[in-house]
Formats: structure tokens, C-alpha cells, sequence
């Protein structure tokens, strides 16, 4: 079944519902919707989002009108919202699909009224997308509002003074806009305490084992595990090089074996002899350049043969740590995952 595979990949649905059901206890008593937005953090949005809705999600939140539609198909009775707000033009497929835009501005607000139920987001210090404090005296009144929403910037870092001015400029909002629901915390900012948390929690990428807590330990659980393929093992018996641009020199007893995994599967080049992969519960140091399709790996003094699987992403090396090693964030690792590797669910 995975002889033809150059990686496996297996995510841990039962993972994914216990850090929802984690969350859900960290907002003690408040309602806890789901992201999942671009395929559900890499992860595969029908089934990552048909194990939410068993898990007791209801409310659910994509970027994009496309991927509401996708969603609608998977979970017809699902409470679907739009944060890329109402595209121009779109209106007939959010009302077609029952999708809740997200009004980020007067004019899709303008663009909207008299439709059903839409999401209000106030732009309370991201600069990103929602309507500027400023001109909240300027939404009409008797709009159909669900969901009143900001986002957080920089809940991920402790006592932050962006966040507590946000949480104020939001309670201000809170106060002004008629609405049915208000959210303000992500997964980050979930775990910053009641203060935060309003009437809705709004996590993403703490559901998938992202840390959102950077600063102590990850309370969220990794459902992700990456195995590469050995698709051959060299004994170096003379100095040589490895990879493009021979920027690692092997010596002789040196012993590399050769994983295909790469850049084209989302194992970023910027990995190149940083990274760690763990064969049979032993550290291998990532040599030479990433290339498209391959990476090489130092296995001097362990067994290691062709046809083996090594661990790129597991227990013992998180996305997270891929993330430190490629100085970029655990999202961008997950949602870089490529579409060559053998995905296997489980739970």
C-alpha cells in the first residue's frame, strides 16, 4: 500500500477533537467556534472538519467565500462564516451557500444591508482588515449582527501592552455595536484569561498543535506525523560533498543517507543543515542543501537501510521545532505540507 510513497503522512483526528475539547475547558463555559481555513491548516479540511463537528463544533470560520462553499458541501448544517469579508460582487453565492460574511468595511456593510445575518470586525490594532474605532458611529443601526469581531496581534507574547489596549478598544465596541455574539480571542489569546474571551473563543492553529503559548509549554497535543522514505544509504570512504552547492563536506566513515522528502513536499530549503530527523528514536542531522525532491541526513553509527522511515515530523520534532530550525512560524509549516505524501487519518 505505501511501497510507491516517498513520505507518510498520518494525522491524529482524536488529537485534533481532545485540543478542541482542551480549549473549550480553557474558556470555561464560553462557546468555542473552529478555523479552518486553508484545508484546515494543511491538515485536510473535510476530514479535520467532520471531526470537529462530532467533537461539538458548530461554528466554523474559513478565509475565503470558495472555501465556505467547500465547507457547505462537507457539513450542510454547519454554522459557516467568511473573515475575508463580502468579495465584491459575491453577495448571491453568501446568501446561495449560507455563508456569514464578515463586513470589514462601511462599504461591504453599505453592500449587505437588508441580506441576512452578517459578522461585524473592528479593526482594533491589527491594521489588517475591520472597520477603524473611528467610524463605528457610522454603521447604521438595525443591521442583523451575529458575530463582533477583532483579532488579537500579539496575544502570543506575555503582558503585551497591544493586547490589553485591544481588549479596551473592543469592550468600547462591544458597547457601541448591536450584536448577538462577541469574539475577540484566537488561540493565543484564549489562554490570556477571562478578560479576553467575550462570549465567543475563535482558535486555529492551537486545534492542530501549534504552540499558542509560546513562552511555557505547549498545552495543545501534536496530531501530525511525517515519515520520509530512505531511498539510498552511501558509506563514505574519501572527503567529498553533499547537495547543491557542495556547502557540507563529508569525511571518510561518514555514513549519509539520502530521504525523499523536499521543498516540492514543503520541507523548507531554508532547513538545510539545521534541521533534525529521528531514525528509530536517534537525532539525524540534516546535511547539505534541501533539494526539490531530497534531503540528506547523517547516520553515522546507527542502522539505517533503503526503503526505512524516518520520523521529519513526530514526537520528538514538532512543527514548532522545524519552525525555530527554518526561523519562520508552526503555520507556515503546516500549511506547507505537500500533496505527494501518502495521508493517512486516524481516530
Amino acid at each position: 500500500m505505501f511501497e510507491t510513497a516517498g513520505g507518510l503522512l498520518s494525522i491524529d483526528l482524536s488529537i485534533i477533537q481532545a485540543n478542541y475539547r482542551r480549549l473549550c475547558d480553557e474558556l470555561n463555559g464560553k462557546n468555542c467556534s473552529v478555523v479552518v481555513k486553508a484545508d484546515a491548516y494543511g491538515l485536510g479540511i473535510e476530514p479535520v472538519s467532520k471531526a470537529l463537528w462530532e467533537a461539538g463544533a458548530r461554528t466554523f470560520f474559513v478565509a475565503l467565500p470558495d472555501e465556505g462553499v467547500e465547507l457547505r458541501h462537507i457539513l450542510p448544517d454547519a454554522d459557516i462564516h467568511i473573515l475575508g469579508g463580502l468579495f465584491k460582487g459575491s453577495a448571491d453565492v453568501y446568501t446561495t451557500h449560507n455563508l456569514v460574511p464578515v463586513l470589514n468595511s462601511l462599504e461591504q456593510i453599505q453592500d449587505w444591508q437588508n441580506r441576512a445575518r452578517a459578522d461585524i470586525q473592528v479593526d482594533t490594532g491589527m491594521t489588517r482588515l475591520g472597520i477603524a474605532p473611528q467610524d463605528i458611529g457610522q454603521i447604521p443601526s438595525g443591521l442583523n449582527t451575529d458575530v463582533l469581531m477583532s483579532h488579537f496581534a500579539c496575544a502570543d507574547e506575555r503582558d503585551h501592552p497591544l493586547s490589553i489596549q485591544q481588549i479596551e478598544t473592543f469592550t468600547q465596541a462591544v458597547q457601541q455595536i448591536e450584536h448577538t455574539r462577541a469574539s475577540l480571542c484566537n488561540s493565543a489569546g484564549i489562554f490570556l484569561g477571562e478578560k479576553a474571551h467575550f462570549d465567543l473563543g475563535r482558535p486555529g492553529c492551537s486545534l492542530y498543535g501549534i504552540n499558542p503559548t509560546p513562552h511555557t509549554t505547549n498545552p495543545m497535543q501534536n496530531p501530525v506525523h511525517l515519515q520520509g522514505k530512505v531511498i539510498q544509504v552511501h558509506e563514505i570512504d574519501t572527503q567529498q560533498s553533499v547537495g547543491y552547492g557542495a556547502t557540507y563536506k563529508l569525511h571518510a566513515g561518514q555514513k549519509l543517507a539520502t530521504i525523499a522528502v523536499g521543498y516540492a513536499d514543503g520541507y523548507l530549503r531554508s532547513l538545510s543543515s539545521k534541521a533534525t530527523v529521528y531514525v528509530e528514536g536517534q537525532a539525524a542531522q540534516v546535511i547539505g542543501r534541501v533539494s526539490m525532491d531530497a534531503i540528506g541526513i547523517d547516520v553515522s553509527g546507527m542502522k539505517c537501510e533503503e526503503g526505512q522511515y524516518v520520523d521529519v515530523i513526530g514526537p520528538n520534532n514538532t512543527p514548532d521545532d522545524l519552525a525555530k530550525w527554518a526561523g519562520t512560524i508552526g503555520y507556515e509549516i503546516l500549511t506547507s505540507l505537500g500533496r505527494r505524501y501518502k495521508r493517512i487519518y486516524k481516530g
